[in-house]
């Protein structure tokens, strides 16, 4: 009698493999080294602070990093906490050479947000201390800057001399924000910045645009109309002089 065959080993189920986390990007200094190596140098980065918002200028930063002493920690400033942002100011300002460039709400109005950014982004480079070779901007559009120039899309979460840019740019501009608060109670620039919140909105509504906002965006124009109603559409002239300051 032929011994009976034992049955067959269901196979194992494969164990499912938890998704591996992706490793957290940080910006590296490796883009400056490959521009140093090939000789370009000095290399600057540049990045602004306040497209978004309905109030405040837009501020621009330049920073050229020194080699032999990059601050720890830099990133891009939206994934920074304030007081991160602040003591990783004091330490670019310390260590490299900086430029400051800020594109006031006229000229946002008069040119649009867009060609006032790279305004102050050129303006910025150009009156670094020490004249670049070149330049890494963040986003997808070269400026002109009389320098070769990268435009880099997140370039504040790669590029090391971009992130610290980012950096000083948010913090001059957060600075600025929070004394038009004081000059302008009740607006909240303080705490929102100018950026189009809830608490923004309703400020507007109940009190009004002030000289700081940017009556070329919509809901400050909206306002401004429903202002000029009321007022019997007179001039902007006396619109101006009415509104607070």
């Amino acid at each position: 009698m032929a011994p009976k065959s034992k049955p067959k080993a269901k196979p194992k189920a494969e164990a499912k493999r938890l998704p591996l986390r992706e490793p957290a990007l940080r910006p590296t200094f490796r883009r400056e080294r490959r521009a140093l190596n090939s000789g370009l140098f000095p290399v600057a980065g540049c990045d602004e602070a306040g497209r978004g918002p309905l109030a405040g200028p837009v501020v621009a930063a330049a920073v050229i990093l020194d080699p032999a002493r990059i601050p720890r920690g830099l990133n891009d400033s939206k994934k920074l906490g304030a007081e991160e942002r602040e003591a990783l100011y004091l330490k670019i300002c310390a260590t490299a050479h900086v430029s400051i460039s800020i594109a006031s709400t006229g000229r946002i109005d008069r040119d649009n947000i867009l060609r006032a950014s790279l305004w102050a982004l050129a303006r910025a480079v150009k009156t670094l201390p020490v004249r670049p070779k070149l330049v890494f901007v963040d986003g997808n559009m070269k400026i002109d800057c009389g320098c070769d120039c990268e435009a880099i899309v997140s370039g504040d979460a790669l590029v090391n001399s971009i992130a610290a840019a980012s950096i000083v740019a948010k913090v001059t501009r957060d600075r600025l924000m929070k004394r038009l608060g004081l000059q302008h109670p009740g607006y909240g620039f303080e705490r929102h910045m100018g950026y189009p919140v809830p608490e923004h909105f309703a400020a507007l509504q109940r009190l009004g645009a002030t000289i700081h906002h940017r009556r070329s965006f919509a809901p400050v124009a909206a306002r401004l109309a429903a202002q000029n109603a009321s007022l019997g559409a007179v001039s902007d002239e006396i619109v101006a002089d009415l509104l607070p300051l």
